[in-house]
């Protein structure tokens, strides 16, 4: 049975899982993993949303970019069938018009900060959030806390002054990692983090949505 060890592990929570609606903004190098692990975990009822096309870069790192050229929800719709893909850029004003009143569960894992603090805004009592991956190799040192209590994560700090600039006084969880970047031209990136990025987010996801 596909998921016989997935309920042995969930018990009743499983169809729990099965039944919650989530929405993933984003599905690139750190989106892709969680919506494989998502997927793989038995939660179905997913809409995906990115306007991105894939290109040779993301190869080393994102899932589906085999297929250069394409956009990355049409991908992954044909990898996952059930999934809702909805082609749009994700913008701030894109946030503000689109209504999330249907999700049990609203996931960011984009790199846009304007459109972050957007979706926190609107979202954040049923929201959840990736930082930043670029430049780290320890994959180990990734974590989830609150959005304020990240350490030496320069994207974090930002995403905290524009949440901060923007009025913004709650919480929310966020994955990050606690290793210092590494110095080096331009923003460099290893799957191995952003990778276990996308599965620890997937995690966040499941006991968000349990009380596992």
């Amino acid at each position: 049975m596909k998921y016989d060890r997935v309920k042995k592990l969930f018990h009743n929570d499983f169809e729990k899982l099965k039944n919650s609606k989530i929405i993933l903004i984003g599905v690139g190098g750190v989106g892709g993993y969680c919506l494989d692990s998502l997927q793989r975990t038995g939660l179905t009822n997913i809409t995906i949303v990115d306007f991105d096309k894939f290109d040779i870069t993301n190869q080393n790192r994102q899932l589906g970019s085999e297929y250069i050229g394409e956009y990355k929800v049409h991908i992954f719709k044909k990898l996952y069938p059930n999934i809702t893909p909805i082609c749009e850029k994700i913008t701030p004003s894109w946030v503000d018009n689109f209504d999330f009143s249907c999700y049990d569960l609203i996931i960011d894992a984009i790199d846009d900060i304007p459109s972050k603090v957007a979706l926190a805004n609107k979202n954040y009592k049923n929201f959840i959030s990736s930082c930043g991956g670029a430049n780290r190799i320890d994959p180990t040192q990734i974590t989830i806390d609150s959005i304020w209590k990240t350490i030496n994560d320069p994207f974090a700090k930002k995403f905290r002054y524009e949440l901060k600039k923007s009025g913004f006084k709650n919480k929310f969880d966020v994955v990050f990692s606690k290793e210092l970047p590494k110095k080096c031209e331009g923003l460099g990136s290893f799957v191995g983090v952003t990778g276990t990025m996308g599965l620890t987010l997937c995690s966040l996801a499941i006991k968000k949505l349990t009380i596992f």
